[in-house]
């Protein structure tokens, strides 16, 4: 079985996230989309909202292309979050070069933990590499429509986190 980890804050989970999800899911078996702790970021969400919302987005994927997604929260080094899962290869999602120079790094340094865990890039379709949750969460604040960026559902979580 062919498991892939599609590791992220999802602080909240966009549009381009879930076009990624979709997307990978066509190259493994299973997805377990790890929803990072990450103690140097200052999460909107709990990691409980984050992870819930992970879950309905895949919830509807999965109904869509009957795949297996499993929603994993981890706060260890990503490369022993894939271990702990059985992962394969890690899933990226890129929208710019700045992207990848970051990206560039991170392989490096996995690779040197464990070369036996690959990982693939995936870019954001044309009409989603634009999106990113920080983004997402200013335009959110200031009373901007983030409808075009994220699902119904964390639209609405948004816009009642800033009221």
């Amino acid at each position: 079985m062919r498991i892939g980890l599609y590791p992220g804050t999802f602080d909240p989970v966009t549009l381009g996230h879930t076009d990624i999800i979709q997307r990978a899911m066509a190259l493994v078996d299973k997805l377990v989309i790890g929803v990072a702790i990450n103690r140097d970021k200052s999460p909107l969400f709990t990691l409980e909202e984050r992870v819930a919302m992970v879950e309905a987005e895949c919830a509807a994927i999965t109904a869509k292309t009957g795949g297996q997604i499993v929603v994993h929260p981890f706060e260890n080094l990503l490369i022993d979050c894939a271990r702990d899962v059985g992962a394969t290869v890690i899933i990226r999602g890129l929208r710019a070069v700045a992207d990848f120079e970051y990206e560039f790094q991170m392989v490096g340094m996995n690779r040197a933990l464990d070369s036996s865990i690959e990982t693939v890039f995936l870019m954001a379709d044309a009409r989603r590499q634009a999106i990113a949750s920080k983004l997402v969460k200013e335009i959110a604040r200031l009373g901007g429509d983030i409808t075009k960026f994220v699902p119904p559902a964390v639209r609405d979580a948004l816009v009642e986190r800033y009221k």
